[in-house]
């Protein structure tokens, strides 16, 4: 291995263990790599500037901003208000209004960390008070926020199709089946819970209180008509959603829900400015990262070792998703799909991956690495709403984390299970 490539692997990891930001270590290994090998250091700023001039991204700053101004308003109550009259009544049924409310709200956010404080902040406290253990209604709150990568729109999967230049309509329908798979899972789980440990059923919802729901929600259950319908129906792009998301929140909080106030909305761009520039700040490092990764051939010499070494497609398969399984547990989910992108990519030309299958497995990946200890980012958003440790969380979760491994199982080995609603001219 040359000096550049140890710069780039050795050194950057050296930076990482050291406790440096991760945008901070690409560019600091970069920037190293330039001054040992003399090339002009102005390739990092242009490469940098590069990075950050993609359309897509703008999605990510929108789709948060539209998550925040959506829970502000109100509406993440109206889908708990509706979830809870269809399974509130049900063995475990209060757990399952988190997870299917979830579901809902995963499909306006596109954030697990979103999804997670939306949900979480109105139901752990209503399911703690309903008889469930403070660790377990924690825990499904941030299995719930999972499912805000999987299900369309999904920033995790605008990242990944800039990073590995990809169709991000289709590979939005790859988290469909995934998403819904592991939300069926996680149903399974709170009757399971709740059986065992005879958690108090809640009463039925009658017509009248079913309808006055639906009624209520109906603005909100029609937001990710309005973002899905108007992407698959060639209205506008993902990035045009994620703004008309923020125009529709915004309009529904003032005036139909009238619990957004204007008062709050600097605090609100502040809020997602802040969270998204800490993501477009290592796309845009790892711009040039990437380049030097490839001038360096280390992703495709690491293609090519794993292909010498490995036959058979599936074992290869799961030595990834081991890998990334202990790495998303340790280390910031973007930050691997941007830094690892081109090194997977070359692994997946390999061995004849279709890149949408191969892109659901990684995005499933990272959605488990959301809620796995111990530096998840919706463990923590989790603790900071139920107050409880991160030992007695991560006890809590790993049933759960098992049902999302089974369906990582099956994304990967089952094509059909990422590309059921693909286009029939693919």
């Amino acid at each position: 291995m040359s000096t550049g490539a140890l710069i780039l692997t050795a050194g950057f990891a050296l930076l990482v263990v050291l406790g440096f930001p991760f945008a901070i270590a690409i560019a600091a290994a970069s920037a190293l790599f330039l001054v040992v090998v003399d090339m002009e250091p102005a390739f990092l700023a242009q490469q940098i500037i590069a990075g950050s001039q993609s359309f897509s991204l703008l999605a990510i700053p929108l789709f948060m901003l539209a998550g925040e101004m959506m829970s502000a308003g109100g509406l993440s109550q109206r889908l708990v208000d509706v979830a809870g009259v269809f399974v509130r009544h049900r063995v475990g049924g209060l757990a399952m209004v988190a997870v299917l409310a979830g579901l809902i709200f995963s499909a306006i956010s596109g954030s697990a960390p979103a999804t997670t404080a939306a949900i979480g902040a109105i139901l752990i406290p209503a399911m703690v008070k309903h008889g469930y253990d403070k660790a377990f209604a924690t825990s499904i709150a941030v299995s719930a926020g999972v499912l805000g990568p999987l299900i369309p729109p999904s920033i995790a999967f605008v990242i990944w199709g800039i990073v590995a230049e990809q169709s991000i309509g289709r590979l939005f329908l790859s988290g469909i089946v995934p998403g819904l798979a592991i939300a069926l899972g996680l149903l399974v789980v709170c009757y399971a819970h709740a059986a065992r440990n005879k958690v108090p059923r809640m009463d039925k919802a009658n017509p009248q209180e079913m309808l006055q729901a639906i009624t209520r929600g109906k603005w909100a259950l029609l937001s990710p008509v309005v973002v899905l319908g108007g992407i698959y129906g060639g209205a506008f792009t993902p990035t045009e959603a994620a703004a008309v998301s923020c125009v529709y929140a915004l309009l529904v909080g003032l005036f139909v829900e009238r619990q957004l106030k204007l008062i709050d909305l600097p605090r609100m761009l502040l809020g997602a400015a802040r969270t998204s520039g800490l993501v477009i700040a290592i796309i845009a490092v790892s711009t040039a990262f990437g380049v030097l990764i490839a001038q360096e051939q280390i992703a495709v010499q690491f293609a090519t070792w794993l292909a010498d070494q490995v036959q058979e497609k599936w074992v290869a398969l799961a030595g990834l998703n081991i890998a990334f399984f202990l790495l998303a547990a340790v280390m910031d989910e973007i930050a691997i799909m941007v830094i690892l992108g081109p090194m997977l990519m070359a692994i997946a030309n390999k061995f004849g991956l279709d890149p949408i299958h191969f892109g659901s497995i990684i995005v499933t990946n990272v959605s488990i690495g959301m809620a796995a200890p111990p530096i998840g980012y919706c463990l923590f958003v989790g603790m900071a709403i139920s107050g409880i440790s991160l030992g007695k969380l991560s006890k809590a979760i790993w049933p759960q984390i098992l049902v999302m491994l089974v369906v990582l199982f099956l994304t990967t080995y089952i094509p059909e299970f990422a590309l059921m609603f693909q286009p029939a001219s693919r």
